[in-house]
């Protein structure tokens, strides 16, 4: 069986995909050049709930941006590093508010920064619309499909980083934080692989707090249990600015968490940038956060 899969996964890298395309646009088109599109599911094994109706690609703001929406067949679009051998790797959850996903600015720009600094990309199409619940599902599998496959992928399975923007970043530290709590019961042998990132990075998160995205931080600036740091949770990048909506307390809770609990932590903080702008240069005080990223990834991760 394992060898079957291990073919599977070359044949789908060398020539094309395990998952259909969504409905035909130029957006489409563009989506569809970009990568192999992989399924982490196997055929009918796909826990939890999905939307009904086709999924959506379409032109979307801000940025020039286009995005997925009503998502319910979950994929990774694979783009691999320049050169042969092993790499590092970087699973990438776009942001969309659990809504939609922001597929160009916080998913192909990612990944093409991700293999300038010489990791394998792969963007994580997950379930919206929803709470979080199946999406982290989505994550979950990704990581230990990544893991379990890693030999046929080219990657190196102690090496996965997990880059999450907003509501990607919330579920990147809900991912940090589970790795020992498996949100569905296993459907084959992936699922024995762990599913915990090895460094994390969270971009302007967001609802790290109990309440909601836009909810404040109590006095003691407690996160979410889904969201809780231990001395085992993965090392951690974040950045953020002070006048985001999302609130830079995300951010800072966050480090402090890590800090406590002896955690790798690094924050970069600005007074000013708002919030989904991805990794372009627009002015913003936190501009250089990708270099700065790159850098702490590369010592941390060790490559």
């Amino acid at each position: 069986m394992k060898r079957i899969l291990s073919l599977a996964i070359v044949a789908a890298l060398a020539a094309g995909s395990f998952a259909a395309a969504p409905e035909e646009s130029s957006f489409a088109a563009e989506a569809a050049a970009f990568g192999k599109v992989l399924d982490i599911w196997p055929e009918g094994k796909m826990p939890g709930d999905a939307p009904s109706g086709p999924e959506i690609l379409a032109p979307g703001r801000p940025y020039r941006d286009f995005i997925y929406r009503n998502v319910s067949h979950p994929t990774l679009t694979v783009r691999r590093a320049p050169g042969d051998g092993v790499h590092p790797a970087m699973l990438i959850c776009p942001g969309g508010g659990y809504f939609m996903l922001a597929w160009r600015l916080e998913g192909m720009e990612i990944a093409e920064w991700a293999n300038s600094i010489g990791m394998d990309a792969f963007i994580l199409k997950y379930r919206v619309p929803g709470d979080g619940s199946v999406a982290l599902m989505d994550a979950q599998r990704a990581v230990s499909w990544m893991r379990h496959n890693a030999k046929e992928l080219k990657i190196d399975p102690d090496k996965i980083a997990q880059i999450g923007f907003s509501a990607g970043a919330n579920l990147t530290a809900r991912t940090a934080g589970s790795f020992k709590s498996r949100k569905y019961e296993p459907v084959d042998e992936a699922d024995s692989s762990s599913s915990r990132p090895d460094a994390t990075l969270l971009i302007y998160p967001a609802g790290l707090f109990k309440g909601g995205f836009l909810a404040r931080p109590d006095r003691d600036m407690t996160l979410d249990g889904l969201n809780a740091v231990t001395r085992e949770t993965p090392p951690a990048f974040l950045t953020q600015t002070e006048d985001d909506f999302c609130m830079v307390e995300n951010c800072i809770a966050y480090y402090l968490a890590c800090k406590r609990s002896g955690v790798n932590a690094a924050m970069l903080l600005a007074p000013k940038g708002g919030h989904g702008y991805g990794m372009r240069p627009t002015g913003r005080d936190n501009d250089t956060w990708p270099e700065v990223a790159a850098a702490w990834l590369k010592r941390t991760l060790g490559f």
